[in-house]
Parts: structure tokens; C-alpha cells; sequence
């Protein structure tokens, strides 16, 4: 007797958090499209896994590994997932009820499309919303130069065609906190298109232990993703151009990461580097870096300070 598979599967990736993961399992419960299997990737947590999960029985798939990092425990949801399209969500995170129907139909209605994407509400460790971030609304068309220069990737917001993964290697381990932009550019680089659904479709919580703290390994990884990419000779004709907008985005994006966790000392030399790559005056560059430094805390729900980042001594030494 042939085995019905279900046409989406969701991975969520768990580790060391159940204080959360019951809210993102509901959220997998409660979408109002229902041909879809949930498997939990246990990345070698600490603490006690198994009865958050027990209630719900044979809902979901539970496997559990030493812990070896998301990008292993992502390939792991991978290997035994079944579904044609493939959704990622994180422990601390959860969807909108129309999430998959939204995502799914619009994969369904164009063929081409290798991936959707969509906006993402931010929300406190309460769940109290703090902002809606809808890159759309700045980055209308998700071309490969979108890609490059913005690398606006969050997996839980995305859905992805089975397909895309059987031209790729899968999420690369060498990364700890980049594996997912390295992973999404890698297939805007293979030719897999994508496009935006206009509906906001997951929350992203923001609490204490956030992987995305560990910025400084975020950001020098991101450069290392950009590295590879640009280095290869055999995309120089189609991409050599945005390299130089590409790097000045991703200096500037991580000096302000490093800015939000209090290390100005790093901030200051990625915005140096940043003017190398700039042909405008110091002060126009300066005048940009304010202004993306204002973009980026307003998605957060934060208004800059500007008087706390103009009275730091290593902004002073930025401005003289």
C-alpha cells in the first residue's frame, strides 16, 4: 500500500527551549491549511525535551541528536522530511494561522517560483508585538541583486519548494550563525526564483538568549558568505557589479548589530571599512550610516539615540 505524503513539512529546530516550543507547536496546530507533518529536531538540549512534546503524541515526529549545530539539525529535518514544500521554524518563534495557506497557494499559482517570502511582526519575550518588519515595502522584487545586496533571509517567514534542496548541499555546518543567509543566497545563485506574499505570516520573538546575540560571529560570517560568492570567477559577468554595494551594506548592517549589543570598539572599525567601498564625501557616508542605523532600530520597534551614539568616544573618532 503506497504512503500518503503530506505536501508540506515543517521543521522546527529545538534546543534548550521549552519554555516556548509549545506555543510554536500550537501555532503548527492551528493553520487553517491542514495537509502538512511536523517533525521536532532536538539539537542535543540539556534540559527536558520530551514532555513538552508528550501531549501531543503522533501529531509530530521527534528525533533527537548530540548537539552539532542548526545547520546539521536543519539537514537532519531535511533528510526524513516528505513534503513538497518545505517550511523552517524556530523554537521561540510562531506562525500566523494562514501562514502555510497563504505560502502554498502562492507556489501552487506560479511553478517558477522556487521560494515566497513574506514580512515578520517582532514581538517581545511576553509576545507583546514591537514592530512589523516588511522588507517588501523597500525590496519590491526578490531578484538575485535583492538577494546580494540586502540579504533579507529569515526562514520562519519563507517557504521553500522541495525541489531547491536537491540542487544545493544543504545548510553548510561551518556556519554557527549564518547557515540560513548562506543557504537562501546559494539558491538565488543557482537561478531558483523567489517573490513576496503580502501578507505577514510569523512572529519573531526577541528575548535574552537569542542565538542573534552572538553578533560578532554573525556578522564576520555574513562577510564570509559574501567572500565565497564574490570569489567565484564564474559569476564575475553577472554579479561583479553589486560587490562593492553588497559589502558596504552588509559593514554597515553588522556595525549597527554591533552597536545594538554595546561593542562600539567593533562598530567603529566596520564602519571604517565601510569607506572603502563608498565614493561619496565622509560626511555623505556618515549621514547614510545615521540613516540605516535609524531604519534598522525602527524595525525593531526602537527610535535611535542619537544622543548616546554622538557622545560615544568611538563615534567621535569616526567624525573628525
Amino acid at each position: 500500500m503506497s504512503v500518503v505524503k503530506p505536501r508540506v513539512s515543517m521543521i522546527i529546530l529545538v534546543y534548550n527551549g521549552g519554555r516556548f516550543l509549545g506555543e510554536a507547536i500550537a501555532s503548527v496546530l492551528a493553520q487553517t491549511y491542514t495537509d502538512w507533518e511536523l517533525i521536532i529536531v532536538d539539537d542535543g538540549s540539556t534540559e527536558a525535551i520530551e514532555p513538552v512534546i508528550a501531549p501531543y503524541g503522533s501529531r509530530l515526529r521527534y528525533i533527537r541528536q548530540e548537539n552539532q549545530g542548526v545547520a546539521v539539525a536543519r539537514n537532519r529535518g531535511l533528510e526524513v522530511a516528505r513534503g513538497e514544500f518545505i517550511a523552517f521554524l524556530d523554537q521561540d518563534d510562531w506562525f500566523e494561522p494562514d501562514k502555510l495557506g497563504v505560502q502554498v497557494a502562492a507556489l501552487q499559482e506560479s511553478p517558477h517560483l522556487g521560494m515566497v517570502h513574506s514580512g515578520w511582526f517582532v514581538v517581545d519575550a511576553a509576545g507583546a508585538r514591537l514592530s512589523t518588519v516588511n522588507p517588501r515595502e523597500g525590496i519590491p522584487e526578490l531578484d538575485l541583486a535583492a538577494w546580494l545586496l540586502w540579504k533579507p533571509v529569515f526562514l520562519g517567514a519563507m517557504l521553500f519548494r522541495r525541489s531547491c534542496f536537491e540542487g544545493v548541499e544543504g545548510f553548510d555546518a561551518t556556519f554557527e550563525q549564518a547557515p540560513d543567509v548562506d543557504l537562501v543566497l546559494r539558491l538565488a545563485l543557482t537561478g531558483y526564483e523567489s517573490a513576496w506574499v503580502p501578507q505577514t505570516t510569523v512572529h519573531y520573538r526577541q528575548h535574552e538568549e537569542n542565538a542573534s546575540r552572538a553578533a560578532q560571529r554573525q556578522v564576520h560570517e555574513c562577510e564570509r558568505v559574501l567572500d565565497r560568492i564574490f570569489h567565484q570567477p564564474q559569476y564575475a559577468a553577472e554579479i561583479g557589479h553589486l560587490e562593492f554595494q553588497a559589502r558596504y551594506n552588509n559593514l554597515v548592517w553588522g556595525a549597527w548589530r554591533l552597536y545594538r549589543v554595546g561593542q562600539l570598539a567593533a562598530m567603529r572599525e566596520f564602519l571604517l571599512r565601510s569607506l572603502q567601498y563608498r565614493s561619496q564625501s565622509k560626511t555623505e557616508v556618515i549621514l547614510n550610516w545615521i540613516h540605516c542605523f535609524e531604519r534598522y532600530e525602527r524595525e525593531y520597534g526602537i527610535e535611535l539615540n542619537i544622543q548616546y551614539l554622538m557622545k560615544a568616544l568611538n563615534w567621535q573618532d569616526l567624525i573628525i
